[in-house]
């Protein structure tokens, strides 16, 4: 006969997701063990192999749980946004928003995701094209220089650069509040792409020097 779950089997999952992420954030995924994660959840090492058969699985559970949260807040945000500037500027303001509380997850994704196996990426990665695909399409829409195919990878690339490093200076307290930078961000797009579009030409291609994880999302 199965063993049942206890109730809080959820909330000691996510309890014990967040810290390891947090761990695996200020330690390295390679440098934080089993056990250093069972002791920092405050339980045994048995408990938590009954969560998880190895820290992989751990891996994999906190990134898919965090990009799933992130695609479908986005997917609402967009959804439910007027036109195409206030779409923009949701976007950017629900992604910023979702960070708050989720920074370690998101600095484990942007480091570690490509330590998983080949074939857990592929559904994690699919999710981040989702966001990528969500943005370019809300800046295509936003953005009039932003509908030429040689500016839309840039511009969009750049504002996930905006988003996604910001938690290597932002503090909570400091001179701009979150809401704050997100409009901050969404303005500095709007009322600088077109220009700065205008002021670059178009070059001949480069040689290209092997797919990036960028260059695959969109």
């Amino acid at each position: 006969m199965a063993r049942s779950r206890a109730k809080d089997y959820d909330d000691k999952r996510l309890s014990m997701l967040h810290r390891s992420a947090e761990l695996f954030a200020a330690s390295g995924y390679v440098g934080t063990s089993m056990n250093t994660i069972a002791d920092a959840c405050g339980v045994s090492k048995a408990l938590l192999y009954h969560y998880y058969p190895d820290k992989e699985a751990i891996l994999f559970d906190i990134l898919s749980s965090h990009l799933a949260k992130l695609v479908a807040a986005v997917r609402k945000a967009s959804a439910q946004a007027g036109d195409p500037v206030a779409r923009f500027g949701t976007i950017v303001a629900t992604l910023l928003e979702l960070y708050r509380h989720a920074d370690a997850e998101h600095q484990v994704q942007i480091s570690s995701l490509k330590l998983l196996p080949k074939d857990k990426q592929q559904p994690l990665l699919a999710n981040e094209r989702i966001l990528v695909g969500i943005m370019s399409d809300a800046l295509a829409a936003a953005v009039p220089a932003a509908k030429q195919k040689r500016v839309l990878k840039p511009l969009t690339m750049s504002v996930f650069g905006m988003l996604n490093w910001h938690y290597m200076w932002f503090r909570e307290g400091g001179p701009m509040t979150r809401a704050e930078y997100a409009g901050f961000v969404a303005q500095l797009v709007l009322a600088g792409a077109d220009d700065a579009a205008a002021a670059t030409r178009p070059r001949g291609k480069a040689k290209s020097a092997g797919r990036s994880r960028q260059t695959a999302l969109l």
